[in-house]
């Protein structure tokens, strides 16, 4: 699921290019925003979700000016823990300018706690793990 990402004035750090807690949001947004697009709106009332660990391999500068686009895919899942990958890239040239991997752990809307998604969740937003 690919997400263009226009990068804002308010982006660009001291040092002249995009600060690292930048790459965060646009990888949470790219993750909200394939949910969003996927998830039934039943499946969306029901649960949310929070981050429970990112790992991010910051690789290129990304200066102002620069056109990105955030490329996410699920991984492997599993009760309460769903991996996300998501990849920036520059459109210029076509370099990676991060790679993140974001464990995230389904709650209830309702009640803020951990739950166990239904099985629309795991078909959708997961793919099978080493047995």
């Amino acid at each position: 699921y690919e997400v263009p990402i226009e990068v804002q004035p308010d982006d660009i750090d001291e040092l002249g290019h995009v600060n690292n807690v930048v790459f965060i949001r646009w990888i949470q947004e790219a993750a909200i925003a394939h949910w969003t697009t996927r998830a039934s709106a039943d499946i969306q009332k029901l649960l949310a979700w929070v981050v429970a660990r990112h790992e991010i391999d910051y690789l290129r500068p990304v200066f102002a000016g620069d056109e990105i686009v955030a490329t996410t895919w699920v991984g492997i899942a599993t009760r309460r823990a769903f991996q996300r990958h998501t990849e920036i890239r520059r459109l210029k040239d076509g370099k990676v300018v991060a790679r993140g991997l974001t464990h995230w752990c389904p709650i209830d809307w309702n009640t803020g706690r951990p739950i166990d998604p239904p099985p629309e969740v795991w078909e959708q937003f997961s793919i099978p793990g080493p047995e």
